[in-house]
C-alpha cells in the first residue's frame, strides 16, 4: 500500500463508504480504485485528485497533503544520475537493490536524513 492509498483508505472509513461506492461516485472502476490504493497504479491525474477531495469534502489543507502523497506515491521511481558523480549512481543502485530489506526503523532514519540534508543546504 502507498502513502496515498493509506490516506484514502482512512478517508473512506471516516466516511464509511466502501471501494465500490467511492468508485461509482467517481466514476472509475472499484478494480481502478483497488490498484491504485495499492499501489499497482502510477500516481493519479490532478483531475481525478480534485473529484477524490470533493468527494471528501475536505478542506484546502488536507486537500494539499494528499495531493502531496499521491506525488510521493508512485510505486514505480526513475532517479536520473546522468551528470553525477559515479558515487552517485552507485549509491541509487545499492539503495534500489536494497530497499526491500530494509526494516521500517531504517527508513525512518533515511528519511530523517533526508530532511535534515534538505535545510542544511
Amino acid at each position: 500500500m502507498t502513502p496515498f492509498g493509506e490516506a484514502v483508505r482512512k478517508l473512506r472509513a471516516r466516511k464509511g463508504v466502501s471501494q465500490k461506492e467511492m468508485a461509482a461516485a467517481l466514476n472509475v472502476t472499484p478494480a481502478y480504485l483497488s490498484a491504485l490504493e495499492h499501489g499497482k497504479r502510477g500516481t493519479p491525474t490532478f483531475d481525478l485528485l480534485q473529484r477524490i477531495a470533493g468527494y471528501f469534502n475536505i478542506i484546502w489543507d488536507e486537500a494539499e497533503e494528499l495531493f502531496l502523497l499521491a506525488r510521493f506515491s508512485d510505486p514505480r521511481v526513475v532517479i536520473d544520475t546522468s551528470g553525477l558523480a559515479p558515487e552517485y549512481t552507485a549509491f541509487i543502485n545499492r539503495l534500489a537493490g536494497r530497499i526491500r530489506s530494509l526494516d521500517a526503523a531504517t527508513i525512518g532514519e533515511l528519511s530523517q536524513l533526508l530532511e535534515n540534508a534538505g535545510k542544511s543546504g
